[in-house]
């Protein structure tokens, strides 16, 4: 079987500049990610989708490599990252498994990238792995805001329903997504039962998407590296 990995890595990023490029613990944050998928030893070939120069600079200097340049129209910020994976395939030789991973991951481990396609392999009917983690509260008993900006119930059926009696939700943990090629390619749906979970601990899940889930990873990965979960 023939494994790539590819990172999305975009130059423009609007609520945090240049986070690919970001220092994360004295590192560039898209290196650490690189590191991570190098050091798995699942991959044949680790490729990063940019459309910026200094991204791909940073990243063939660090193993990755940079068969191509991402034209402008996949690069915005309303392009989805399958559409990203497709263009990707479509510019590489064939493989048989490919995983996207995420430049803004430094919570990463490999054992879990592992876990993932070994999921997938074994699994021939499925046609996604991709890593998940739990709500920390029920979802059902989510409160949202009125026109008034009172709290009102997004669920008012489970209003009174005692959480433990509600079913555990799981949402998307933002580090990798296994998928067959062909099944990248056909355009099929990730979120479905085609698709199998890679359940990660919530303390090792951070999305960052802002300032503040910038802080908090670095809060989580301090704390994570002192107990010797992460190095």
């Amino acid at each position: 079987m023939s494994n790539v990995a590819i990172i999305p890595a975009r130059g423009g990023s609007k609520r945090i500049p240049r986070k690919n490029l970001a220092p994360f613990d004295g590192v560039p944050m898209i290196v650490r990610s690189i590191r991570t998928v190098l050091d798995s030893g699942l991959f044949d070939e680790v490729v990063i989708s940019t459309d910026d120069e200094e991204i791909a600079e940073l990243a063939r200097a660090h193993g990755a490599t940079v068969p191509f340049l991402r034209p402008a129209h996949l690069a915005d910020d309303f392009t989805g990252t399958a559409a990203v994976i497709v263009h990707a395939l479509q510019q590489l030789p064939a493989f048989d498994y490919a995983c996207c991973v995420y430049a803004t991951a430094p919570l990463l481990q490999a054992r879990f990238l592992r876990e993932g396609f070994e999921l997938l392999e074994q699994q021939c009917d499925k046609s996604f792995a991709f890593s998940v983690c739990s709500f920390g509260f029920p979802v059902q008993r989510a409160l949202t805001l009125d026109g008034q900006g009172a709290l009102t119930a997004l669920y008012p059926e489970f209003r009174n329903t005692r959480s433990q009696d509600l079913p555990e939700a799981f949402q998307d943990a933002g580090q990798f997504y296994w998928g067959r090629c062909e099944a990248w390619l056909r355009g099929e749906v990730l979120y479905s039962p085609a698709s199998l979970p890679v359940i990660l601990p919530r303390h090792l899940v951070q999305d960052i998407d802002t300032v503040e889930d910038w802080k908090r990873a670095e809060y989580l990965y301090a704390a994570l590296k002192a107990g010797g979960e992460l190095s």
